[in-house]
């Protein structure tokens, strides 16, 4: 086990984002630290996808051009100089999308997005592209987990992942089509975010499931997330604070799908809430798990068959055999079958509000993942765990929540309601100093 974490402190995004608006930390000296610390980690970790010219040559050139615009410390945008990592199935301006995959680069190009425009514009420098795994599904990307190289960050978003773990970016940005945000934050031991379905847009990248994809949000710290998500979610409003949010464990076939030792590190986060003083309550829920897993990876097929049916038609030999068997999937997914399946994410999105409108629960908590990064490259782990949760589009967070004896990264899992991110970014931050515990 080689564990390539850096020794020096992990800069949070929101400790940052003040030095440098305010001119305690000048952003020259920030990219120089950068600059060492990607030449030492990267080689070892592969979290960024190669450039044709040195990445920092770039970025002291568009450095020149922000500090010429904003010279005066304390009138800066919110994100001034932040270098952001940005997973590559979304487009950015002056960079190739290859979503992971060998087909030509100039078949997937498309127009930057108003995600990357909003990041422009805050005035966040794009520090590169980071790995996926093959348009976003199941074939691995080279990206190595930092706490352990011969183990999996996760996927697909394991670039954006490694890249925060490592701190050679304190924010990334991922997509989440059932566990890509989620899981390669808790396997990597970092914060994950996936907002509501459609409160970040997906303009600008290339769909895997339009019905279903997220983009999602990983940062070093919980305080570093509630910033980042309050400059990119639409129309983000000031959150009131719960003084004794209810907590819901859903009970039933979906927490069973969870490994033992995951339920047993569950059991140590509920102990030590109901210590501090929390309310928790044990409630029966989907019930017909099996089925909604069915529907959620039908749907997924179908679409992504229905997205890449001419790129597959003309380059179906370069796809990996994990993708390959995906668009086939898909191919026998009826038009019809897909509007029923589209229609139970509404549903169960429905169920799950009204449990907790009637129970008064403020959040689920769940484990993030069956189990800590697997052993090996050749997969990039189980996302059963952040399934249901993705196919209803509600909000759900991956926190580090304590390590294994052998020192990998735990998380859990916290879950709001729809369109409610700012209730559940709140009620993390006041469950947050007791969520650490041993497995």
């Amino acid at each position: 086990m080689k564990n390539v974490l850096p020794n020096t402190p992990l800069e949070g995004l929101a400790e940052l984002v003040r030095a440098l608006a305010m001119g305690d930390l000048h952003p020259n000296h920030y990219l120089q630290l950068l600059k060492r610390r990607f030449s030492r980690l990267e080689p070892l970790v592969q979290a960024f996808v190669p450039e044709a010219q040195d990445p920092f040559s770039r970025l002291e050139k568009e450095l020149e051009s922000l500090e010429a615009g904003f010279p005066e410390p304390g009138k800066r945008p919110p994100l001034y100089a932040i270098p952001v990592g940005v997973k590559d199935v979304i487009h950015v301006e002056g960079f190739p999308t290859r979503a992971g995959s060998l087909l030509p680069p100039e078949v997937l190009a498309g127009p930057e997005g108003p995600l990357v425009r909003r990041l422009r514009g805050l005035g966040a420098l794009v520090l590169g592209k980071t790995h996926t795994s093959e348009f976003a599904y199941l074939a691995p990307a080279p990206t190595r987990n930092p706490h352990d190289l011969d183990r999996t960050p996760g996927g697909s978003s394991s670039g954006s992942a490694a890249a925060v773990a490592c701190a050679m970016c304190p924010l990334a940005i991922g997509t989440q089509t059932v566990g890509s945000v989620l899981r390669p934050a808790a396997f990597c031991g970092v914060v994950g975010f996936k907002p509501s379905f459609g409160r970040i847009p997906t303009e600008g990248s290339i769909p895997l499931s339009p019905s279903l994809d997220h983009v999602g949000l990983f940062t070093r710290d919980l305080e570093g997330m509630a910033l980042a998500a309050s400059l990119l979610c639409h129309d983000w409003r000031e959150s009131t604070t719960i003084e004794e949010p209810l907590i819901g464990i859903p009970d039933g076939p979906y927490i069973r799908r969870a490994g033992q030792r995951c339920l047993d590190h569950l059991q140590g986060v509920m102990g030590r809430l109901l210590e501090a003083g929390f309310r928790i309550k044990l409630l029966k829920v989907m019930e017909n798990f099996e089925e909604i897993a069915h529907r959620h990876h039908r749907l997924l097929a179908g679409e992504a068959a229905w997205v890449h049916r001419r790129w597959f038609k003309e380059f179906g030999s370069r796809y990996r055999k994990e993708t390959k068997a995906l668009m086939e999937r898909g191919m026998t997914v009826p038009p019809k079958e897909l509007e029923t399946y589209r229609l139970s994410r509404i549903r169960l999105r429905e169920t799950l509000g009204e449990v907790m409108e009637r129970e008064g629960l403020a959040v689920w908590l769940a484990p993030a993942t069956v189990g800590p990064a697997p052993l090996g490259l050749h997969s990039t782990g189980e996302s059963i765990m952040n399934l249901p949760w993705t196919h209803a589009g509600l909000p759900a967070l991956s926190i580090p929540a304590g390590k294994t004896p052998e020192g990998l990264p735990m998380g859990v899992q916290l879950v709001g309601k729809w369109m409610q991110e700012e209730e559940l970014l709140a009620v993390a931050q006041r469950l947050l100093p007791f969520l650490t515990t041993s497995s």
